[in-house]
């Protein structure tokens, strides 16, 4: 299992093209399933995921995520709403590890996802029927990717991790 989780982490890509075909609501449950496991501080859980299916509201979220309009090509888009009266410091953090495990299981099912941090909070939060005391923390579009984008370059590692203390060589 470890070696699948592994290999999850480095096919992901960001996936901005989607064949025109549905989820079977297995995998579906899967992946929201992936994101209701996931650790949150003092196991609090402070998040509630919105699943998107009808074209014409994934439609609206895309314009309101910057018009990212690709994004309704996907079978779903899926919101990773936190709230913050069950954990006020934590559930972004809280949230966005919930939306990971989903990203991850997508991609060890075969979708795409892209993780959308760019959008409208009050256009998204009315569109969705967010409650004022919620936020919306994050999306991601889940679907039969048109593409299988390249891996994009990445930072060498003695540019990002050090050993015992800042700035000692990671051997």
């Amino acid at each position: 299992m470890a070696l699948d989780t592994i290999v999850a982490i480095m096919q992901r890509r960001s996936v901005r093209k989607y064949e025109h075909k549905s989820i079977p609501d297995e995998d579906l449950h899967t992946i929201i399933e992936a994101g209701r496991n996931a650790p949150s501080a003092a196991n609090r859980q402070p998040w509630h995921f919105i699943v998107i299916k009808d074209a014409e509201q994934r439609r609206k979220v895309a314009e309101a995520c910057s018009d990212q309009h690709w994004m309704a090509d996907a079978a779903v888009i899926v919101a990773g709403v936190g709230k913050p009266s069950v954990n006020e410091k934590w559930y972004p953090v809280d949230v966005a590890i919930a939306m990971q495990n989903m990203i991850l299981s997508a991609t060890a099912l075969g979708y795409g996802t892209c993780w959308i941090g760019a959008f409208d909070d009050k256009r998204v939060a009315d569109l969705l029927g967010v409650p004022e005391d919620m936020r919306v923390v994050a999306l991601t579009p889940v679907g039969v990717p048109g593409d299988q984008p390249e891996p994009r370059p990445r930072q060498p590692l003695s540019e990002f991790a050090s050993l015992d203390r800042y700035g000692k060589k990671l051997s």
